[in-house]
């Protein structure tokens, strides 16, 4: 009797030795999360803090590791979709700007002054819109999980003030990777140039380019004051959230269980990333714009009235978009904002 016990035992205990690793056959050691900058910025802690999450969660059977600075593609934040599309990598937190050449209406955070606010940016992509997006990025073989936020891009410069559009006549400014925003300079008068962010920071630094457009959390983690950019302008003309996606045969390989587990940690991620993101540039909590005042930067804050001179100057560029985007996504977007 008591061997057959003993013999039940180990038999068990064999079983469960070779039951432990099939369900996780399919599994990889590691998998490669991409984010265009680094835990310097709120983008990249962004990434960390959902590997950081999942890898908690799943007791190590996800482990995650982050290669920012998009160099999974060489720093090309043009090629990072259709990366992930290809396997070359597992999981992403990217911005609708790099990914909008594979997924055009993802143009529409770049429709200048599509957005006033932070609501508009909440009525978006919480609402039918949101969904209306990620079902064009599932179509791609990719899943979406959830939204985060890089903030509303204001434009700097090393030569002047911007408080009208004739003030960006001439000015050689870097933009990232979607022609719309080339379309948007150029009707302001300005000289659009096309550059990854790991170019554009030595091109400030030498004069080869006068200014550049991104969130506030951008400017202050780049230290951009000491890249020349002496004038920033809070002009708030399109918002970049960020999607956090996993390739579809990764996401197909995970039990229910576990793809459950890494949802819900992207939406935790997205909500404290875009916390992070807005924490200090409103007129009730000016911390970060301060902090730039303070590194000697003049900051200048557009009315309604100004802001409005811009607005009609690139309205050319709304329409000209918006039939790419999709006239039926726009005209719901503006909807969903109108009653926000």
């Amino acid at each position: 009797m008591r061997a057959s016990v003993i013999c039940a035992a180990a038999l068990a205990i064999a079983t469960a030795v070779v039951a432990a690793p099939t369900a996780e056959a399919g599994y990889k050691s590691e998998y490669r999360l991409s984010t265009v900058l680094g835990p310097a910025f709120a983008w990249g802690r962004a990434g960390a803090r959902w590997a950081e999450l999942v890898r908690e969660r799943t007791d190590g059977r996800i482990n995650i590791k982050l290669y920012p600075g998009t160099s999974l593609v060489g720093g090309d934040q043009s090629r990072e979709f259709t990366a992930v599309r290809q396997g070359i990598i597992d999981l992403a937190v990217g911005s609708p700007i790099n990914w909008s050449p594979q997924v055009k209406q993802l143009n529409l955070f770049a429709l200048p002054f599509l957005m006033p606010d932070a609501a508009a940016i909440d009525a978006l992509t919480g609402g039918t819109v949101g969904a209306a997006l990620f079902d064009e990025i599932r179509r791609r073989d990719v899943v979406p999980l959830a939204w985060g936020e890089n903030g509303f891009r204001e434009i700097s410069n090393s030569v002047r003030p911007i408080t009208r559009p004739a003030d960006l006549e001439g000015l050689k400014i870097r933009f990232a990777v979607s022609p719309i925003f080339g379309d948007t300079l150029t009707a302001l008068g300005a000289n659009p140039t096309q550059m990854s962010w790991a170019d554009a920071q030595p091109a400030l630094s030498t004069g080869a380019v006068d200014g550049q457009e991104n969130p506030l959390a951008v400017f202050l983690a780049a230290k951009l004051h000491t890249l020349n950019q002496r004038y920033l302008t809070l002009w708030g003309y399109v918002a970049d959230p960020l999607i956090f996606v996993v390739a579809r045969p990764v996401w197909d390989s995970w039990t229910a269980e576990d793809q459950e587990i890494v949802r819900t940690a992207a939406v935790t991620a997205g909500q404290e990333n875009i916390a992070d993101v807005r924490s200090g540039t409103t007129a009730d909590d000016p911390v970060k714009i301060v902090e730039i005042e303070r590194r000697g930067v003049t900051v200048t804050q557009l009315s309604g009235e100004l802001k409005e001179a811009f607005r009609a100057a690139t309205r050319s560029v709304f329409d000209k978009w918006a039939a790419v985007v999709g006239p039926d996504l726009v005209a719901q977007a503006e909807t969903a904002i109108a009653a926000r």
